[in-house]
């Protein structure tokens, strides 16, 4: 059977290597980690958010980064130490503001074709991941911002999403446990959340039913071409000895590796610009009964605070927000997690937040926000990666989308 090695097993690499087994590839799956879903994939802020489509190339996210550069607990923050893939990869993020508008159109569009695809694969392979479809709810402190916003929500309707405004008083009914002040809103109905390293965790079971090879815990060291496609070679993390190292030969490759995509890429003769956009997101264990009546359901995005929330289940409240130009570093700062469990407690002041548990991931951004699902250089070298904030989001799409490519570029044969 015709071969394909996905790298990475995060959300994309997980729903790359279904979407390939169900064409009838022979696939494997290789990762860094033990498990799949713990790196990005595995404590994000949980919105399927098509109202969060909007690209970050636009003059005014960049006039606030530089107002916020110093400030620790800003929602944006850049590292001013000089660093050259940094500072090139800010010069095409620039370069990207005059693509605002039809990124985020394209992004929108993309956004709502996943949905029908991820919500199948959960119905089809009984995957419970505390999905609330209850649609998600943008607020704005201030006009100025509720005003931006407006113009957002044209655009969005432009990729055909649905987005109404909505009224101080519509926001008490929308979330009734919602006690700051707002101007104003938005809601989006047919958005969701969930909890993306359940979904991940399922669908890799369901890989695995269907015949997926899991090799884990694995580095890869190179990617060699072979006159019929190309030989991967990877050593266990657990042995160092020096013969330790084994070989995969495979047909095609696919990289979905995240923030390792670039260095991925680079093995093979390709640029992917991937710089890793670090977030953060806390975990509140809601372990009473005032806490859980007092946490939304709603799943919450505060547009001038950047930050969201999602309702996992009962029991738990996801807090997330935060963007960190700060290299490959997953530190947990206590100064980035504080205005989160801050925003919890103004903002749901009955819910207990003495339970709470911290987290870091890479966001894989793109200088133009828009993930590469494409055919690199090599014939049967492929990428689905770069999918930035959106990855939870876009990642059955694009999915998808870059296994009809390799159907197309190399169609599926039998054994000998």
């Amino acid at each position: 059977m015709t071969s394909i090695a996905v790298i990475g097993a995060g959300i994309t690499g997980v729903t790359t290597a279904y979407a390939l087994v169900k064409q009838g590839f022979t696939v494997t799956l290789l990762d860094r980690q033990r498990y799949p879903a713990m790196d990005t994939s595995f404590a994000n802020g949980g919105q399927l958010s098509a109202c969060n489509a909007e690209v970050w190339n636009n003059t005014s996210t960049v006039m606030k980064g530089i107002k916020w550069m110093f400030k620790k607990d800003a929602p944006l923050l850049v590292n001013p130490s000089p660093s050259w893939h940094k500072y090139t990869w800010m010069g095409e993020f620039l370069r990207n503001i005059r693509n605002y508008e039809h990124n985020t159109i394209e992004t929108t569009k993309l956004a709502i074709a996943a949905r029908e695809h991820l919500f199948q694969w959960a119905e089809d392979e009984n995957i419970d991941f505390d999905l609330e479809k209850r649609g998600i709810l943008h607020v704005y402190q201030s006009k100025a911002g509720f005003e931006s916003g407006v113009k957002v929500s044209e655009l969005l309707a432009k990729g055909g999403l649905e987005r109404r405004t909505v009224t101080p008083e519509e926001i008490r009914q929308i979330e009734p446990t919602l006690v700051g002040q707002f101007y104003g809103g938005f809601f989006t109905p047919s958005d969701a959340s969930g909890d993306i390293h359940k979904f991940t965790r399922g669908l890799a079971d369901a890989c695995k039913r269907l015949g997926v090879k899991f090799t884990m815990d694995v580095e890869v060291e190179s990617i060699t071409p072979l006159p019929r496609g190309h030989q991967i070679r990877y050593r266990s993390k657990l042995d160092s000895s020096p013969n330790s190292a084994e070989q995969l030969d495979v047909d095609a490759i696919v990289i979905c590796a995240g923030v390792g995509s670039r260095k991925l890429a680079a093995m093979v003769g390709d640029h992917i610009n991937i710089y890793p956009v670090k977030g953060y997101s806390i975990t509140v264990n809601l372990n009473d009964e005032i806490s859980q009546n007092a946490a939304p359901w709603v799943s919450l995005l505060d547009e001038e605070a950047k930050i969201v929330t999602s309702r996992l289940g009962a029991t738990r409240l996801r807090v997330a927000g935060t963007a960190e130009y700060n290299g490959e570093n997953k530190n947990i700062r206590a100064d980035r997690i504080a205005p989160l469990t801050e925003w919890t407690r103004r903002n749901f002041n009955q819910a207990a937040t003495d339970n709470v548990v911290p987290w870091a991931g890479l966001r894989p951004m793109m200088p133009d926000m828009m993930p590469r699902v494409q055919a690199g250089k090599r014939e049967g070298i492929f990428y689905n990666t770069g999918h930035g904030h959106l990855g939870w989001t876009l990642s059955a799409a694009t999915a998808q989308t870059i296994a009809y490519t390799i159907r197309t570029a190399l169609p599926v044969t039998a054994d000998a």
